[in-house]
């Protein structure tokens, strides 16, 4: 899917067909068709290998650049379900007149629409990429802080109940901060080249940077440094929730199997007693009035003594 949108100087932004693409807007192409990417191709000059670099989910960050664009892909968060969170590569592509964003899924880091650009301008190219930046940053933040949340959430259950459901929900958490780390450890690079190129006076006609986009471009950074030191945080946060929760499950089993092991040992001492006088041979008390008696309170109390026994060694 292919939409075309240009904002104005006065605020005012709106749509376009590809035939009437203007300098200053922004091409924004969803899972596009081959066809789509031809077209688009052929009206913007970028290589038909360019606008496809981001349609490989494995994709990493990167930023390429040639006479007359520049390529940055990046990987922005994206939510599968209530536990789990990826990262999917996106490609942002600056030219001289235009700016090109190219993704396999919707997301909500680019606008929806020329009604709700929310502070973009596409004509200031520049900016419209560092925004993008920034605000795939700022999601993987608010990302970050839901899963320190589902985590407590969790871990809150478990104290309660040791259910595999709860640990299956930490095992996917624990994906998604992987492949956050991934993420934010390769746009980390892709900021600190994009930091270089921006001081290099030959891309001055792709990468015009001014004195808030600067400001922006450190903001930009500063997220992502942040971004990277919490999911790092979290990461051994988790794993080390998980490390604790496996030994706690492992000692709850111990302790089963312990008592499980005393209660035979102790239901074991009957059964020997009434097979030692189940025996077809002359036996004590046999001719005895209460011999039955006597024989249960001897079992009784062995069983008695040897509970006592494994009661004072903690085996209960």
């Amino acid at each position: 899917m292919i939409a075309i949108v240009k904002t104005y100087e006065d605020g005012v932004s709106r749509e376009m067909s590809l035939e009437e693409l203007d300098q200053g807007a922004w091409i924004s192409m969803v899972s596009p068709s081959r066809g789509e990417m031809e077209s688009v191709s052929a009206a913007t000059g970028v290589p038909f290998d360019v606008l496809t670099a981001a349609l490989d989910p494995e994709e990493t960050s990167r930023i390429e650049s040639d006479e007359g664009y520049i390529l940055v892909v990046i990987n922005v968060p994206k939510v599968e379900g209530n536990y789990k969170f990826d990262a999917i590569p996106m490609g942002i592509i600056v030219t001289k007149h235009n700016v090109i964003t190219v993704c396999l899924e919707h997301n909500d880091i680019l606008p929806s629409g020329a009604a709700v650009m929310g502070g973009f301008s596409t004509f200031k190219r520049t900016r419209f990429l560092f925004l993008i930046l920034f605000r795939a940053a700022t999601f993987f933040l608010k990302y970050l802080v839901q899963i320190d949340r589902r985590s407590s959430v969790i871990e809150a259950n478990l104290r309660q109940s040791m259910r595999n459901e709860e640990l299956f929900q930490l095992l996917d958490l624990a994906k998604s901060l992987t492949y956050f780390t991934s993420a934010l450890r390769t746009n980390r690079s892709v900021v600190d080249k994009l930091i270089r190129i921006c001081s290099n006076i030959q891309m001055h006609d792709l990468i015009k940077v001014r004195e808030e986009d600067e400001e922006l471009l450190e903001d930009v950074k500063i997220e992502y440094d942040q971004a990277y030191e919490m999911v790092q945080m979290y990461s051994n946060i988790l794993s080390g929730t998980m490390d604790a929760f496996a030994s706690i499950i492992s000692n709850n089993l111990n302790i089963v199997m312990k008592f499980l092991a005393s209660v035979t040992i102790i239901l074991a001492i009957p059964t020997v007693v009434s097979s030692l006088w189940g025996m077809n041979v002359p036996v004590p008390f046999t001719s005895h009035p209460i011999g039955f008696m006597i024989v249960s309170g001897i079992a009784f109390f062995a069983a008695l003594t040897a509970a006592v026994y494994l009661l004072k060694k903690k085996m209960f």
